[in-house]
């Protein structure tokens, strides 16, 4: 092959080579622009989700008789700060003025077997700070306090607790967890009633509250029975006319007679006004001390010294 024929295909070779290097960039950059093109318009049609921010809830103070002749409405209600079950100050007066009504209504001839059944609410993320089963009790028990404050006798008040997850608070409150129902009490309710009360007087009886302290120390922590148990007795004293209860204070041997006595009425005092502060009525809740001298089991273990240091809760 001649230096001419070779020259020919070498420049032939470069032209076929830069053909098609020229066509794979021109496919390619056309392909990313129109992936890119894609792309944009994908990002038009579908822009990016923002999370909506969830509207506090808040629940109107509504009170209704089942006979048609009551009704009070307000937007304001019993607020609570999360986590608690302390009324938040200051209480609307529209709140106060309904409670004023409820009790004229209550007090009307013909109303003697008109009830109220107050519900709290609380979210599954609260933590439960009160002596009782769940938060939402608690709270409902801080509204009956106040509604027996304001006249309304306890007797015609039940209160309940729920869960529900749907509550949004306002930053740290929770606007008006509550809702309220009146009902007629039926002549077969307040059989079960007083049965109700009988199996909790016999439960207590049988089983008191004990609550038990670290040495040296004015403190508990409860269990799941020990809430029930203060639910059922915080139940009795509203319902069962003129029941008190008394808490005796108990200490192991250590230290010296004097100084147990004192250390157990400090446990009695100690669980009344922890009682006092979940809604229990101090003015039924009576206190003595037994100090060292009614153990119930030996002191010679820190196993038995450990059951000796209590405070046990019965009925009168």
């Amino acid at each position: 092959m001649s230096k001419k024929t070779g020259y020919l295909l070498g420049m032939l070779l470069t032209i076929v080579i830069c053909m098609i290097l020229a066509w794979i960039f021109c496919c390619n950059t056309t392909g990313n622009s129109d992936l890119q093109n894609n792309q944009r318009e994908k990002t038009i049609d579908n822009p990016p989700a923002v999370a909506t921010p969830k509207v506090a809830t808040s629940m109107a103070f509504n009170l209704k008789g089942p006979d048609g002749n009551f009704a009070f409405t307000s937007n304001d209600n019993f607020n609570f700060n999360t986590s608690s079950f302390s009324i938040l100050p200051p209480i609307s007066g529209k709140v106060t003025d309904g409670v004023a009504e409820l009790k004229t209504y209550f007090e009307t001839t013909g109303n003697e077997d008109k009830m109220i059944d107050i519900t709290g609410y609380y979210d599954s993320e609260e933590k439960n700070t009160s002596a009782f089963a769940d938060l939402g009790l608690a709270r409902s028990n801080s509204v009956k306090n106040y509604f027996v404050d304001k006249g309304i006798p306890s007797s015609r008040i039940n209160t309940y607790g729920e869960l529900r997850s749907s509550l949004v608070p306002d930053g740290n409150v929770y606007k008006g967890p509550m809702e309220y129902r009146i009902f007629n009490q039926a002549n077969g309710d307040l059989d079960a009633t007083n049965t109700a009360l009988q199996d909790i007087e016999n439960s207590l009886r049988a089983d008191p509250l004990v609550l038990y302290f670290d040495y040296g120390e004015a403190s508990v922590t409860l269990s799941e029975k020990q809430r029930l148990q203060i639910g059922d007795i915080s139940r009795y004293l509203d319902k069962k006319e003129g029941a008190t209860i008394t808490v005796e204070g108990h200490t192991d041997s250590q230290g010296s007679l004097t100084t147990n006595d004192r250390l157990g009425l400090e446990r009695a005092e100690f669980a009344k006004a922890y009682l006092a502060n979940n809604g229990i009525p101090e003015s039924k809740i009576k206190t003595v001390s037994k100090g060292e001298r009614s153990p119930i089991e030996t002191n010679d273990t820190e196993e038995g010294r450990n059951k000796n240091r209590r405070a046990v809760i019965t009925l009168n």
